[in-house]
């Protein structure tokens, strides 16, 4: 062998003996095959066999499998993004003349995405109050083919009666998806409750670390398996195998961080209340939170992720006071080990009124407790201060 060669083709070296703790990252586009007629029936082998990089590798089969195990499901398939989770089912589900309903609380960005890529092939949509429970009968018609759920909302955390609108969906012919990012299969199983798949996004409790970019679905039969990898193949989407090893290692210790930020979390919502310059405190364990009583049915706990209201007096000065946090860090996104604050603004009808809200996002990470409160204790008192010296004399 001549060295040019030799330096093209890897040695094969014993592995007998050896065995990590580690999943192996496998990094491949081509995969070789023993045989000509092997390679010419690598397309025969479906879903569960290995024929180019793109459509899988043991690394990316390892996730699949694990988060299937945590939702007791009947599969999984990945995504670059929990929003493409979202966008896949709804694409590879939907047909021009289909309509699919989605709750106000929802990820803003899928309302866009409804807005923009579906009614530009034809399917319609329609925005359903998160409360609704058993009136979700009434939305759906004979072009409704899913209704779709996140609960607890996006930042208003509204937790919804999934068990009645997934029959009630069911009965009607429509299918039932539901974001399950903020509880993680760890706090809540929507299979078991009556969805058919069930999105999210590994960004943020899996991974935990705030460094990678996933998504998933599971699903509750194979047919539907079958139609999301089918279309994943059509549109060329793949995941990388470096992403997977992350959430791979994330999701060792998902379960110590999730119920560690879920403990710090609600004590912090429990405090931070007593506040002048919060209007509402946002968080499904408390007992006045919208949907409180479903949560505590269908939940095992509290995630780190929860929202306050502020004043419309205060909002004014709220730029000039997270300016002097130290430990919170303003971004999107959360679940990660850093503690995260973002500023949302909601609009909302009171009344025939159109009103605006502004909320604080405040995802708990691993700092000490003391330290979270102290930061957050400033802020307040910041805008406690200086509404009080902005208010008429």
């Amino acid at each position: 062998m001549y060295d040019h060669t030799q330096c093209a083709h890897h040695p094969a070296v014993s592995h007998e003996g050896f065995e990590s703790l580690g999943v192996a990252t496998y990094r491949a586009s081509t995969i070789v095959f023993d045989s000509l007629q092997a390679y010419t029936g690598r397309h025969e082998l479906g879903r569960s066999g290995y024929s180019y990089g793109l459509y899988g590798t043991p690394t990316s089969r390892t996730l699949e499998a694990q988060i299937t195990g945590l939702h007791a499901g009947h599969a999984t398939l990945l995504f670059p993004s929990g929003h493409a989770a979202i966008a896949g089912v709804m694409l590879s589900m939907l047909k021009p003349g289909d309509k699919v309903l989605v709750p106000s609380s929802v990820y803003p960005p899928v309302i866009a995405f409804c807005q923009s890529i579906l009614s530009g092939m034809g399917v319609t949509h329609a925005i359903y109050n998160p409360m609704i429970g058993s009136g979700i009968e009434q939305l759906i018609d004979d072009d409704t083919k899913l209704v779709w759920i996140e609960s607890p909302g996006s930042t208003t955390l509204e937790v919804q009666d999934m068990p009645i609108i997934a029959e009630i969906a069911h009965r009607k012919g429509a299918l039932v998806g539901c974001d399950n990012t903020w509880a993680s299969p760890l706090l809540c199983k929507p299979l078991a409750l009556g969805a058919d798949f069930v999105v999210e996004a590994l960004t943020k409790y899996a991974g935990g670390h705030s460094d990678v970019l996933l998504g998933s679905v599971t699903v509750a039969t194979e047919d539907h398996a079958e139609s999301l990898f089918s279309w994943l193949k059509a549109m060329g989407i793949g995941v990388s195998p470096d992403d997977c090893s992350l959430v791979l290692r994330g999701l060792e210790t998902m379960g110590i961080r999730i119920a560690h930020v879920g403990r710090i979390a609600l004590s912090i919502a429990r405090r931070i209340g007593l506040s002048p310059a919060v209007e509402t405190v946002l968080h499904p364990e408390l007992k006045n939170h919208p949907g409180h009583w479903q949560f505590r049915r269908d939940f095992k706990g509290p995630s780190g992720l929860f929202s306050i209201r502020l004043t419309p007096q205060s909002v004014p000065f709220l730029a000039s006071s997270l300016d002097q946090m130290k430990y919170f860090a303003i971004g999107a996104s959360w679940g990660g080990t850093r503690s995260l604050i973002a500023p949302i603004t909601l609009l909302s009808r009171n009344n025939e009124q159109i009103c605006e809200s502004t909320y604080l996002r405040i995802s708990i990470g691993l700092e000490d407790p003391d330290d979270l409160w102290d930061d957050l204790n400033t802020i307040l008192y910041e805008l406690e201060k200086k509404t009080r010296q902005a208010a008429p004399a």
